[in-house]
């Protein structure tokens, strides 16, 4: 096995080993709360058939309504097998399904994890239909959350360690990359790590500052 593909398995080995720990951390959690009220802010039509990629133990997945997620690590996907939610253990960079057949994709906290994020957004725009969406949801490495984040990373935190944190303009090139277009979005989370104490209203930005950042795409029309 090459160096490469040792990597591409690190990540998902985390999030096996810790799958409970991991699933804990969203009971009463006001940053969760905060997440879902910018995700379900959102004005664009989410169309069916639904799927999330990286679908973890399944808390967005089942709250958002998504019928169908993927994720390389397996004990997160019976978590979210008995949410309900229909598994595949699978990689974002290779979608287990055909061209122009998904109505919505969500890629929560997943790019940040992925050894390929570019290849991630090609693989959704290729299987979404034309005119389906991506909903992407990122902690911007500026904020100062994806900070100390980076600064958990370099404490060799067992899962974050593994974290790749991007910018919001980082984000732009690679979706014009992809041919696809940001068409609404959201920004939350100013609150500091740590210090979280209510439920944040989103606000109608793209902000590199915010913990929490909202991004709704669609692929360019050829």
């Amino acid at each position: 096995m090459t160096e490469k593909e040792i990597d591409k398995y690190q990540a998902p080995q985390a999030f096996h080993d810790h799958a409970e720990e991991y699933d804990s951390w969203f009971e009463d959690s006001l940053v969760y709360e905060t997440e879902m009220t910018a995700l379900r802010s959102l004005h664009v039509e989410m169309d069916d058939p639904k799927m999330e990629i990286g679908v973890g133990p399944g808390r967005f997945a089942k709250t958002l309504g998504v019928s169908f997620g993927i994720d390389p690590a397996w004990a997160p996907l019976a978590l979210a097998s008995k949410r309900g939610i229909g598994c595949c253990q699978a990689f974002g960079e290779q979608l287990p399904v055909r061209d122009r057949i998904i109505g919505t994709i969500y890629v929560l906290f997943t790019l940040c994890f992925a050894l390929d994020p570019q290849k991630i957004l090609r693989e959704c725009s290729r299987a979404l239909k034309e005119d389906g969406h991506l909903i992407i949801g990122m902690i911007p490495s500026e904020s100062a959350w994806g900070r100390s984040l980076t600064t958990k990373k370099k404490a060799d935190h067992p899962l974050y360690k593994y974290a790749r944190f991007y910018t919001i303009e980082t984000l732009r090139k690679w979706l014009a990359n992809a041919n696809m277009s940001i068409v609404e979005y959201r920004s939350t989370l100013y609150q500091a790590p740590g210090c979280v104490e209510q439920n944040e209203p989103p606000k109608d930005i793209l902000d590199e500052h915010a913990g929490f950042a909202v991004i709704v795409v669609r692929k360019n029309h050829v």
